[in-house]
């Protein structure tokens, strides 16, 4: 693959992510209010797009209550700066097991819900961008099983597609992209696809640059993409996504440092990440060119 450069690059923050990071850093927001109020100081950084999850507001717990989403995304069109609003639908889909010897009954922690409730968030706030994480994978932890079936892909790839969303395909290996083709062949979400390749998550793909360059070989030719990496490679990957062609995601959601042992703001990681595009000699666009890019449409929630 020869080196191709997006002079052109805009920037996706993750905000604030389901993982366990509430009790490791006091920036990670928590309540609607505070996660809308780092999407805007994200924005304003640099990012043209923010990658929202919800949490509990009084435990930090990762949540999919279609009443904080509705508050997240008030709070976020609200605003006077303008930013384009991409929710997870990927909640919903957590398959934790038993012990080996005894892996049924699923543990309590499991929550598994169906496609029209997974999507009720989606279909309540009409985002520009909605994630679909695009295939079933063990994730870190020992017995956790992040879950989507073909079926339920299907599914949900219909309702996003119906409701005039962008899909963005969360790809965490090859499969995944060869699956979102598929999606895309059956005539299940319309051309060109949006790609965000998920790097360096256990136990999908590794964040070297051979697979790096293996799973950006695999986005179709029109196909809009991103990618992005976990720690202390979130700034790297920076670097390689837009040397590869591609475009950026940085966030608390990955990542919680801005070096060794100082915890980072969202805006602050934008900032940065601003900073090494700048330097590559490309150049950072904003909400209003992604718009342009991508087809979307700015709406109100019903």
């Amino acid at each position: 693959m020869s080196l191709s450069i997006n002079k052109e690059v805009f920037i996706t923050c993750a905000v604030t992510g389901s993982g366990a990071t509430a009790e490791r850093s006091p920036h990670v927001p928590r309540s609607p209010k505070q996660i809308a109020d780092a999407a805007i100081e994200a924005a304003e950084a640099g990012a043209a797009v923010v990658h929202c999850h919800v949490r509990d507001p009084e435990t930090g717990a990762p949540s999919r209550d279609p009443i904080l989403y509705r508050e997240l995304t008030e709070h976020v069109r609200a605003a006077n700066t303008d930013v384009i609003l991409n929710l997870t639908s990927g909640m919903g889909g957590d398959l934790i097991l038993g012990s080996v010897e005894q892996p049924l009954p699923p543990a309590a922690s499991t929550d598994m819900a169906g496609a029209s409730e997974r999507m009720q968030p989606i279909a309540d706030c009409l985002p520009e961008i909605c994630t679909l994480d695009c295939g079933t994978m063990n994730f870190a932890e020992a017995d956790y099983v992040m879950t989507n079936t073909p079926g339920m892909l299907r599914a949900m790839g219909q309702m996003i597609a119906g409701l005039g969303v962008q899909a963005e395909i969360e790809a965490f290996d090859t499969g995944h992209l060869w699956f979102a083709k598929q999606l895309v062949s059956e005539g299940i979400l319309p051309p060109p696809v949006l790609v965000q390749l998920c790097m360096g998550v256990p136990w999908g793909a590794p964040d070297d640059l051979n697979t790096l360059l293996a799973m950006v070989n695999n986005v179709p030719d029109g196909w809009h993409w991103s990618a992005f990496s976990l720690g202390q490679n979130q700034m790297p990957y920076v670097a390689a996504a837009v040397l590869a062609g591609g475009n950026v995601r940085v966030g608390l959601e990955d990542n919680l440092f801005l070096e060794r042992g100082v915890l980072a703001t969202n805006a602050q990681l934008v900032e940065h990440a601003v900073k090494i595009i700048e330097q590559l000699g490309a150049g950072v666009v904003g909400p209003e060119q992604v718009r342009r890019r991508l087809g979307l449409t700015k709406r109100s929630p019903r």
